[in-house]
């Protein structure tokens, strides 16, 4: 690992001012740190924020606001999470490890790199890693492979479990500036798919920082289901994932919320799906039929196709699931 000076700032002006190109900030430190070891991340100064972000996890008139810094592990059992919110913990818990997500900050899962193998092999090409190199996935193991919404210059997933819920829930990120200016944006717009700039995983604003997260009041708490498909039942990324949550009065169908991790550059929203199950009941036939509609909007890369049937097994279950939890 390279040299670097560590600094805790007591303050978030003191933070801001000592952010620039050579300084990275770092929270639990979970993702910055493999990638310094790796050689992929070289930052000259590493600025812990811990003790200048909010680490709360509160409720407010509108829903829920969860701290930048409050820890995986302490979202997952929080009270009004669990009451409110339960699909969030739901995915929490199927990330990582437990020694992970005690470490793991909320900001920090959203902010981790979209990555796959060949972004860690420092010898072979990786438009994420040196812009204009290639990809060396998409002519090579694509096993993990996005089968939507890539492009030739990167073929990675997004690994969060958390941050699929968040998707599912319609969230909104709060981010401050230097001026402590607080902005939000939509959930849904926060991650970016790769298009021709795969080195660029998000939208957050240069000079900003992420405050908080917040999640809409709902009415998705009493229906719904977290399915993870991947080689081994801990510390694995997903194959598929699918979140899902139904508003259901009876068996009508009067909402319904469908993301997948494992499948794209970002949290994946399945909308058409979504729209097509509103108004219809709850039966094996209609959760057959969203996931047909998924799966048309598929596009599988050419040695993992194989994802496009766990999908399709994954929605199905994961809705199925929905009316067990009543």
């Amino acid at each position: 690992m390279r040299p670097f000076e560590f600094i805790k700032p007591t303050s978030f002006n003191q933070a801001m001012s000592q952010k620039n190109d050579a300084a990275q900030f770092i929270a639990g430190g979970t993702n910055l740190l493999d990638l310094m070891k790796k050689h992929i991340a070289a930052p000259e100064t590493v600025l812990d924020v811990t003790a200048v972000l909010p680490a709360t996890v509160q409720t407010t008139l509108t829903g829920i606001s969860i701290g930048a810094m409050a820890r995986n592990s302490e979202v997952s059992i929080h009270d009004a999470v669990l009451a409110k919110f339960p699909l969030v913990a739901k995915a929490i818990l199927a990330g990582a490890s437990p020694q992970i997500r005690n470490m793991a900050s909320t900001s920090g899962n959203m902010l981790q790199r979209t990555r796959c193998p060949y972004f860690y092999d420092v010898a072979l090409p990786c438009n994420k890693r040196k812009p204009g190199s290639g990809c060396s996935a998409l002519h090579g193991n694509q096993r993990m492979s996005a089968i939507v919404g890539w492009s030739e210059e990167c073929v990675a997933v997004h690994p969060s479990d958390f941050c699929i819920a968040l998707a599912a829930l319609d969230a909104s990120v709060v981010v401050v500036d230097k001026q402590q200016k607080k902005t939000s944006i939509a959930f849904k717009d926060f991650h970016r798919l790769p298009g021709t700039t795969p080195q660029r995983d998000n939208n957050l604003p240069a000079n900003a920082i992420i405050h908080s997260v917040e999640i809409p009041n709902n009415a998705f708490n009493k229906h719904f289901a977290y399915v993870k498909l991947r080689d081994r039942d801990s510390y694995a990324f997903a194959l598929v994932s699918v979140a899902a949550a139904l508003h259901l009065e009876g068996n009508k169908i009067l909402g319904a919320r469908l993301a997948s991790g494992g499948v794209a550059h970002k949290p994946w929203r399945w909308y058409a799906a979504e729209q097509y199950l509103k108004g219809k009941d709850a039966t094996a036939a209609h959760f057959s039929e969203a996931a047909s509609i998924i799966i048309k909007e598929t596009k599988p890369l050419a040695n993992n196709g194989f994802k496009q049937s766990m999908l399709r097994g994954a929605v199905e279950l994961a809705l199925q699931n929905c009316l067990t939890n009543k």
